[in-house]
């Protein structure tokens, strides 16, 4: 059995459910938009946070209808966001094929990111659970404020670790925080016990933009996205920004801030990124990921069942090891 396979084996027949009840979500008799729409369905991930939404439902008490609705509302959003964000970074790819905005163009990309943002709030109300419609509207106030303090920054002088973690607190951490608490939620739990469901998606989360902001400095093979294309759109992540602080190296930081600029070229982009790898950013970087994973991993109840608990170890483990 592969890591993917152990991570939704208590959920199996729920997440072909699940993808059943996605797909009939996301349906138009307009040619255009139908056409889109089927793009997107072809290129769908591997729909991680529908996967823990589910497991975390199963944790807490069990999986119900309005599980599904969550997940399905929560995967939309990010389906939203990712094609919205395309547009913001002016990006052609996107899980290593060519992006709605390539395809299509930005107009046709904003308006139908517009549809799966109004398509997932229908489903966050079919789960007839306002805690459920609260969480998802308030997810989408965060993936946007986390997008807009990223843009802010290029502009900043200075290289903080702390704004680092702020936005992917606000982007890619919200999602996975909000798949956990939603799996808690629609499984009937507490609010106390749904905001620690919410810190352990967190976690979760932190370490999977770490891993990927770690693909950025290596050959793009099948990762999805080519070398360096973070710093190409003037975003410096945790493996530079420690560098860049241990050493305080004048003439580096001054060509990180040509980069944030969008100022520097291929070579010079080339050449900043073997400084940060020959300096021990990867490396600080990585213990940093392990140390997100570990506390995660001590967040899961004692009482947790094998056959969960595994699945859960499983699905951490896959974030910081994954090769994509």
């Amino acid at each position: 059995m592969d890591r993917l396979e152990q991570i939704k084996q208590p959920v199996s027949v729920e997440f072909e459910v699940f993808k059943q009840k996605f797909d009939a979500s996301l349906q138009s008799s307009n040619p255009l938009l139908g056409e889109v729409i089927n793009f997107i369905k072809q290129r769908k991930g591997k729909m991680m946070r529908p996967i823990l939404t589910l497991l975390m439902a199963e944790l807490c008490g069990e999986i119900k209808e309005s599980t599904y609705y969550a997940a399905i509302s929560l995967e939309l959003l990010h389906t939203a966001s990712l094609i919205h964000d395309d547009v913001v970074d002016e990006s052609d790819k996107r899980r290593g094929q060519s992006s709605v905005n390539a395809i299509y163009d930005n107009k046709v990309s904003v308006l139908v990111g517009d549809y799966l943002l109004a398509t997932s709030l229908a489903n966050a109300a079919l789960s007839a659970d306002i805690r459920l419609v609260d969480l998802v509207a308030h997810l989408g106030q965060t993936l946007s404020e986390g997008e807009i303090i990223q843009l802010s920054n290029t502009n900043a002088s200075d290289f903080s670790e702390e704004v680092y973690f702020e936005v992917i607190r606000k982007k890619t951490a919200a999602l996975f925080a909000s798949a956990a608490k939603a799996g808690a939620l629609s499984a009937g739990s507490s609010d106390e016990k749904a905001q620690k469901a919410a810190l352990f998606g967190e976690l979760i989360g932190v370490a999977f933009q770490i891993k990927d902001d770690i693909f950025d400095y290596y050959a793009p093979d099948e990762l999805g996205k080519p070398t360096g294309n973070d710093m190409r759109e003037g975003k410096l992540t945790l493996p530079a920004l420690y560098v860049l602080n241990s050493l305080k190296d004048e003439a580096m930081m001054a060509l990180a801030l040509k980069i944030r600029a969008l100022e520097a070229n291929r070579e010079e982009i080339a050449h900043f990124i073997e400084y940060v790898k020959v300096n021990g950013g990867i490396e600080y970087a990585t213990q940093v990921m392990i140390d997100y994973r570990n506390k995660a991993l001590e967040m899961l109840p004692e009482t947790t069942s094998q056959e969960l608990k595994d699945a859960l170890t499983a699905y951490i483990d896959y974030v910081i090891e994954r090769k994509k």
